[in-house]
């Protein structure tokens, strides 16, 4: 991998910070030292004090993120003993400039208006020891450079905490997107758990009941038995139709040879193969149909579908063989939906739906706002009754 020269150096500076701290502190010191040893007259001349002094302003500043406060009470205190011994007036004042910066940079108010006094004092002291130079014009100079070291090095604390705020909102973001990509996953899950116990169970209790039959029938009754195999391959094959339907929604692609399956989602204008079906496997059943029939939205279409299909389904596993009637009404605000039958089960109890046909029934209805009641008839029997909200007949007869 290529890297340039500034990259690499912004990598390792961003990595070791201490040694961006720490090339400034021998920077300054050394600079210090030539700037002392090739411009003499300014004050007392160098020696091997003025060099100590000089280190214990600038070294620390290695340290100035670690400790900013500690950094700026070494160097400012240093300074003015190094100005106040008479050595080089024009030297030492740039290290408590770079550790103020560092104090508003890194600490709260309180210690930034100490640190700015401090600093204040020491350069109005410092530049008012300079021939020609007034206190008042030192004190100006002084409080306009306190001022751009301390709003600076402020501005760099705001845009950190700015950045952590945002680090933190981003966070929580994804935090809250994963939840939701759950709670979509969890509704799909149960939305597809709800179609998978539909189709199995529907078919095959028709399939269980039809094997049983021909079983029964196989050398007794010829045709009979022929009959049932043609209802358990006509069933068979419808289950593995709406399986592969649902299996196709969950492949990651698409593919043409599927496109027909989304469009086979059963409903309501769609009940005489299943009609036809419990006819076949014993069951005398009738349709009837008041008001205008009419398109329904898909969701609520093959919610209404699966209605009838779990309370026919309940009916084949556990009653006897009887009378079953379905009445569908399209009313001008809803649909009601009302499945009924008169027979009872092998322990004289009458069948309706139980366990989790009943409570995918009422998922199903509570989806689309509708109402369901489950139970048995006072001359006998059992009925399943779903009534939905509709829209008008003219608002589904307007234009798109």
């Amino acid at each position: 991998m290529h890297f340039t020269a500034s990259s690499l150096v912004r990598r390792v500076f961003a990595v070791h910070p201490l040694l961006l701290d720490g090339a400034l502190a021998l920077t300054l010191v050394v600079g210090t030292w030539l700037w002392e040893a090739f411009e003499p007259g300014r004050g007392r001349p160098g020696d091997a004090l003025s060099m100590a002094l000089t280190l214990l302003v600038n070294a620390p500043l290695a340290l100035r993120r670690m400790a900013p406060v500690a950094v700026l009470m070494a160097s400012v205190g240093t300074s003015l003993v190094y100005h106040a011994l008479g050595y080089h007036l024009g030297l030492n004042s740039i290290g408590p400039l770079v550790a103020l910066y560092s104090v508003a940079a890194h600490r709260s108010w309180v210690w930034c208006a100490i640190g700015a006094a401090l600093v204040v004092t020491e350069w109005t002291y410092a530049s008012s020891q300079q021939p020609g130079i007034a206190v008042w014009s030192a004190t100006a100079q002084s409080l306009v450079v306190g001022a751009w070291a301390v709003g600076a090095g402020t501005s760099v604390r705001l845009l950190s905490e700015r950045t952590g705020q945002l680090a933190d909102l981003a966070a929580q973001l994804h935090r809250e997107q994963d939840a939701a990509a759950h709670r979509a996953v969890t509704r799909e899950r149960v939305r597809i758990a709800r179609e998978l116990h539909d189709v199995v169970a529907h078919h095959m209790s028709v399939i269980s009941v039809q094997a049983g039959l021909g079983r029964y029938v196989a050398l007794t009754d010829p045709t009979t038995a022929h009959a049932t195999l043609g209802v358990i391959a006509d069933t068979s094959h419808e289950a593995l139709t709406e399986m592969r339907r649902m299996l196709s929604i969950l492949r990651i692609e698409a593919h043409d040879d599927d496109e027909g399956l989304y469009a086979t989602t059963p409903g309501l204008l769609g009940l005489d193969p299943l009609v036809e079906r419990m006819r076949g496997a014993g069951l005398a059943t009738e349709v009837t149909v008041e008001g205008r029939a009419r398109p329904l939205p898909p969701g609520l279409d093959l919610c209404a579908y699966r209605i009838v299909q779990e309370s026919l389904t309940n009916v084949l596993k556990h009653a006897t063989p009887g009378r079953v009637d379905i009445h569908i009404g399209y009313g001008a605000n809803t649909l009601t939906l009302r499945v009924s039958n008169d027979s009872t089960t092998a322990d004289g109890h009458h069948p309706g739906p139980a366990g989790h046909g009943l409570i995918g029934m009422t998922e199903r209805v509570r989806l689309y706002q509708g109402s369901i009641t489950a139970g048995p008839l006072p001359q006998g029997g059992f009925e399943v009754l779903a009534t939905f909200p509709l829209s008008s007949p003219a608002e589904d007869d307007r234009p798109p």
